[in-house]
């Protein structure tokens, strides 16, 4: 059975990847509502935190996962 690479990565490969940007993304968002942070550690927070739901949902995009009509850009 020959493997489809996506990109230079295997579909196992970027479903990887999608396990461990959402792990990380929780781990950022639970930073940011359990702590009381400075202005800079807030930004700092909410940047990644964001910055991981596109990786998120542009992964979910590629591996097919999101409703028809879907955009990872909306």
């Amino acid at each position: 059975m020959q493997v489809k690479k996506i990109v230079g990565k295997t579909r196992d490969e970027m479903a990887d990847m999608l396990v461990k940007a959402q792990a990380l993304s929780l781990k950022w968002e639970d930073y940011f509502l359990n702590n009381k942070l400075s202005t800079k550690e807030n930004a700092k927070a909410i940047r990644n935190y964001t910055a991981l739901r596109g990786v998120v949902k542009t992964l979910r995009w590629t591996l097919g996962q999101l409703g028809d009509g879907e955009s990872p850009l909306l």
